[in-house]
């Protein structure tokens, strides 16, 4: 097998990162008709090396990556710049300090359970810290009082699994009935009617969704941005590579990609049906038959309960 040739290389980056004709269009300064003539390949008319140039800045290739072996760019291609990844090791103050400065302005969250740690922890202490330093406590409590505030605003991604979690499971639950109940008031009140903040409950069995409930993440295109907690030691991993920024970010706010999921307006409902259950003492499935009988969203619900349940 031959080298790869200008065009090959530069349609497998296209195909690497699922982009739209217009957005990598934009991206090599041509037009919709330039690009797609060569990913149908009806020209044999190599890219320019301005062409080329603008492709090795947007996604910070190397420059060799056009005419090196085929074995080379493949691994090129799948390689991530060691510049748009970066460790944070500075333990679980320095880990709060840092979250707490990059989404100082706004932030917007997929978490990997119900509820996230500014709620809980203006609840109950942090059950996974055996001991807590007095600058954990005080970053905590900003972080809760910041995250609270009216006008700040927030966007927060749960799956439905993680809150029937919360509210069902006798299974790692540290929350007795009356926390459940101060922390789904607390949740309630802060989105409900505030336009400033979404809630957004999502199905994560109808499409699934890997890796969502062991890693906090959060998304913050102005910054360019995007980082999450490692499950182990307090790290946190920070990612600055533009193109899965975006396509992470597209993913949960395009309609046409969004996993099946409660509108941010009928979030709030969901936890008055649930924070009424609690209080009642109803079983999960007493829950799922007031969500059906209440909403349309009794088939999510479905999807994250046992057939077996009795």
């Amino acid at each position: 097998m031959g080298i790869k040739n200008g065009i090959e290389r530069l349609i497998a980056i296209y195909n690497r990162y699922g982009m739209s004709i217009s957005k990598f269009s934009s991206v090599i300064g041509k037009d919709r008709r330039t690009l797609t003539s060569w990913i149908d390949k009806t020209t044999s008319k190599e890219p320019s090396i301005q062409v080329k140039n603008a492709i090795c800045t947007f996604f910070r290739y190397p420059k060799n990556i056009w005419d090196c072996s085929n074995e080379e760019f493949e691994e090129l291609l799948n390689k991530v710049p060691e510049e748009q990844v970066r460790i944070i090791d500075e333990g679980y103050e320095g880990g709060l300090a840092y979250i707490l400065d990059k989404e100082r302005e706004e932030r917007f969250v997929i978490h990997p359970r119900f509820p996230g740690p500014a709620y809980r922890d203006k609840i109950i202490d942090s059950p996974y810290k055996v001991s807590t330093s007095d600058l954990a406590k005080k970053l905590r409590l900003i972080r809760s009082d910041h995250i609270l505030e009216y006008g700040f605003r927030s966007i927060e991604w749960y799956s439905i699994e993680s809150l029937l979690k919360f509210a069902f499971s006798p299974i790692g639950n540290p929350y007795t009935m009356e926390q459940k109940i101060q922390i789904l008031k607390l949740v309630y009140d802060t989105f409900n009617d505030n336009y400033n903040k979404g809630l957004y409950l999502f199905d994560s069995h109808s499409t699934k969704l890997y890796g969502m409930d062991t890693a906090y993440i959060s998304i913050n295109p102005k910054q360019k941005i995007l980082f999450f907690k490692m499950p182990i030691d307090s790290l946190i991993v920070e990612i600055c590579n533009q193109v899965l920024i975006d396509r992470l970010h597209r993913y949960f706010t395009s309609m046409s990609q969004t996993p099946k999921h409660i509108l941010r307006t009928d979030s709030p409902k969901i936890l008055s049906i649930l924070l009424e259950c609690i209080k009642t003492r109803r079983t999960l499935l007493e829950f799922y038959e007031q969500v059906s009988l209440k909403t349309t969203y009794g088939e999510l619900f479905a999807n994250n309960i046992s057939v077996d349940l009795p």
